[in-house]
């Protein structure tokens, strides 16, 4: 997957539409936090999808019969010492 090299203003506008202090943005709740989450999400889905050989609620194809059985709740835990 290729990112683009910058990302579009009116996309970066509506994200912080609501922004009125530091923590809006870094804070427990903060934009930071809410996009690292759906981020992580996203691609542990599309790694599901990948190793898994088709996509969530589509028919099961493959020939070893792996398939989604449901999910559990998960905690990432993250070091701030890890973040740029």
């Amino acid at each position: 997957m290729t990112l683009p090299k910058v990302l579009p203003n009116d996309l970066i506008d509506g994200l912080l539409a609501n922004y009125k202090k530091p923590e809006d943005l870094i804070g427990e709740n903060g934009l930071l936090k809410q996009l690292t989450k759906a981020l992580v999400e996203r691609a542990l889905q599309a790694e599901m999808a990948e190793h898994l050989g088709h996509d969530k609620h589509e028919t099961v194809t493959n020939s070893t019969g792996n398939a989604r059985n449901g999910k559990s709740r998960k905690t990432l835990k993250v070091s701030s010492a890890n973040c740029p």
